[in-house]
């Protein structure tokens, strides 16, 4: 299939599936002698595969090392630990976005219950202060 065709069906630009064929993570694409690319049976799947895995948080260099070698053999051991290291990044990015949000909620505590009496400069100071000591 045409560039324009797969582009329609993977909900992709052209110039997102040229970026992904330069990159390296797009196979088996043919010239025509009119310089059209021409797309294999198996270029929806690759695609839909390259966009699965940037959405999951896999670089373009990950997904790289995930597909198929040459020989169009998955290296199954790889992908297994790829995909493990990646769960625990979002396991510890969640914990760092735990951690973000008490720091955010005790900030918003504490700003909306800051002392109404002291001067400006003074309850500024006094929200730092606060803020320290969590």
């Amino acid at each position: 299939m045409k560039i324009g065709e797969l582009a329609k069906r993977s909900g992709l630009t052209p110039s997102r599936i040229r970026f992904y064929e330069s990159a390296g993570l797009m196979r088996g694409v043919e010239r025509q002698d009119n310089g059209y690319r021409e797309y294999g049976p198996d270029a929806l799947w690759s695609l839909e595969i390259i966009t699965g895995a940037q959405n999951a948080g896999f670089s373009l260099d990950e997904i790289r090392n995930l597909l198929p070698d040459a020989q169009d053999k998955w290296q199954h051991a790889e992908m297994i630990d790829s995909l493990k290291r990646k769960v625990a990044e979002i396991e510890l990015m969640q914990q760092r976005l735990a951690q973000n949000k008490a720091q955010l909620q005790a900030a918003i505590e504490i700003i909306t219950h800051r002392p109404e009496a002291l001067p400006c400069v003074d309850r500024a100071q006094w929200v730092m202060d606060k803020l320290r000591e969590t």
